[in-house]
């Protein structure tokens, strides 16, 4: 196993133990990572305190809403104080109406448009120029992406224009802090039966469908996702940056249904 011994940083967007963030923790945490977690309100604290106290490792815990500013200052103003620097950063936030991703892209509303982007992919922009704040000796800063952001995903929608924009201003990132020495990636699984998949509509359609026709015949586990995230936390990811990692079992080489999945000619 990579080790994370000595190497400390903060999680952003643990909803509860399904999630693909938490799934990311316990690797960290397993490698032997000291990690504090961010919240936003008090609903989501209370689901997230009792895993965070599960760890037993001195985790912090700090609110932060990512479209407030002063909430982010304090955020990162309190992880500053309890330890000065960190090594990477986990950013699993996104948001987008429920109700409008049901329906056609060409009804996105304006208010929503925006507040999709500014949440799903400016929060991330805020986030590592924070974090790069607290590098001073390089690091790691992971976001979450979904193919939705290259190929049109039914119920998808607006999420999938934010997606495309994050992961362009993840190359973008990398190359600003790379002569610092941090690196910015993001990892992209296929759908996962996390509460943020559930929102999306078909989604049990949409699972079923990817592990029936990815070269592996399997979807993405939480295990795997969080490996990927440890080996690019790592010293063993120090030449990876500006990359979207595919953990998807292969599904987004493919172009067509596997021929055992397509209807039979009539």
């Amino acid at each position: 196993m990579i080790s994370m011994q000595g190497k400390r940083g903060l999680v952003m967007g643990v909803a509860n133990e399904r999630s693909i963030a938490w799934g990311i923790a316990r690797a960290l945490d397993a490698a032997g990572a000291q990690l504090a977690f961010t919240y936003q309100g008090e609903q989501l604290k209370k689901r997230v305190q009792p895993l965070v106290a599960g760890l037993g490792k001195g985790e912090r815990l700090f609110e932060a809403d990512v479209t407030d500013d002063a909430s982010m200052d304090a955020a990162f103003a309190g992880l500053k104080e309890t330890w000065g620097s960190i090594d990477f950063l986990v950013h699993a936030i996104a948001y987008s109406d429920k109700a409008e991703i049901s329906g056609r892209f060409s009804d996105t509303t304006r208010g929503n448009f925006l507040n999709s982007l500014n949440i799903s992919c400016y929060s991330f922009i805020d986030v590592a120029r924070r974090a790069a704040e607290m590098m001073p000796e390089g690091g790691t800063i992971l976001t979450l992406t979904y193919q939705g952001s290259q190929k049109v995903i039914p119920f998808y929608n607006v999420m999938g224009v934010a997606k495309a924009a994050l992961e362009s201003a993840t190359r973008y990132l990398a190359n600003d802090l790379g002569p610092q020495g941090i690196r910015v990636n993001a990892l992209s699984p296929g759908p996962m039966r996390t509460l943020a998949g559930a929102a999306v509509g078909g989604a049990r359609r949409t699972f079923k469908h990817t592990e029936t026709n990815a070269p592996l015949r399997a979807n993405a586990t939480l295990e795997a996702v969080g490996g990927t995230a440890v080996w690019l936390c790592s010293g063993a990811g120090c030449c990876t940056t500006g990359e979207v990692v595919h953990i998807d079992g292969g599904y987004h080489i493919i172009g067509m249904p596997q021929p055992e999945a397509l209807p039979k000619p009539e």
